[in-house]
């Protein structure tokens, strides 16, 4: 029983933070592969819980918000998807499409917290006015945790719901509604990979995309390099990265002395 408390409150705490750093820290603590990892250690299952986070974080890379518009929110998404696979031994495409509504009501609770905070500008501006530092922090104390509470009550009200009847509700899903859901989970990675291209990929970049799936074709059908085939595709992509970094900063820097004429060049 201590365990569980336990567990609720650090649940609790993970979100709090995450929450707060998607907006405000923005030290990357709220990515899901990120987040997995840590629910995953708490649940007991740090490699379930990073697979999860890896296969969320696909999912959500090329997700961004343009205006008003909120994307599927990653905290609460990633957070569930992993103690979806942590508690109730779900797998981990099962659990990332599983864990998709849970991602759409935290882009509603990313609009509630902004139409809360509204109001509270008027008392940013007005402690601005007077100058007067003190008031801005205790109103950005306040803002943030209103920000945090919203989406670690949501989390861990569905966690502590799951502990009791979720393994109910997974044992009671057809066969077939669990191949679906596996299906489309696999499928969500490479759509938000998708998104991401089409917003970065230009003509320059296509020569490195095609060469890097080569060599991830190549490395995957080598049994003995199949394992680490990530690790060794992002060891050969950092460096053609840092290459090329060094090959536009030599020349930028050519450009800036005027070249070098003692060879007439």
């Amino acid at each position: 029983m201590e365990a569980q408390a336990l567990q609720i409150a650090l649940i609790f705490i993970v979100t709090f933070i995450a929450a707060i750093d998607q907006f405000d820290f923005l030290e990357s603590l709220y990515q899901p592969i990120v987040t997995g990892a840590i629910v995953g250690m708490i649940l007991g299952n740090l490699e379930v819980g990073l697979v999860v986070g890896g296969t969320y974080q696909l999912m959500t890379i090329g997700n961004m918000p343009i205006g008003g518009a909120q994307p599927p929110n990653a905290v609460i998404g990633g957070i569930m998807a992993a103690i979806f696979a942590c508690s109730l031994n779900m797998e981990p495409n099962v659990a990332v499409a599983a864990a998709f509504p849970f991602a759409l009501l935290g882009q509603y609770g990313v609009t509630l917290f902004f139409t809360v905070r509204a109001p509270l500008l008027e008392q940013f501006r007005g402690a601005a006015i007077a100058a007067d530092p003190r008031r801005v922090t205790v109103w950005t104390i306040i803002s943030e945790a209103i920000l945090g509470l919203i989406f670690a009550v949501i989390v861990t009200l569905f966690f502590i719901g799951g502990q009791a009847f979720g393994q109910q509700v997974v044992d009671a899903i057809p066969e077939w509604v669990n191949n679906g859901l596996s299906a489309a989970g696999g499928m969500m990675r490479f759509v938000g990979f998708a998104i991401l291209l089409k917003i970065m990929m230009s003509r320059d970049m296509w020569a490195f995309f095609f060469m890097g799936f080569g060599l991830a074709c190549i490395v995957a059908a080598i049994p003995s390099l199949a394992s680490p085939a990530l690790l060794i595709l992002a060891f050969i992509g950092f460096g053609l990265a840092f290459w090329d970094f060094q090959q536009q900063t030599e020349l930028k820097a050519a450009f800036a002395d005027g070249g070098d004429m003692e060879d007439g060049i």
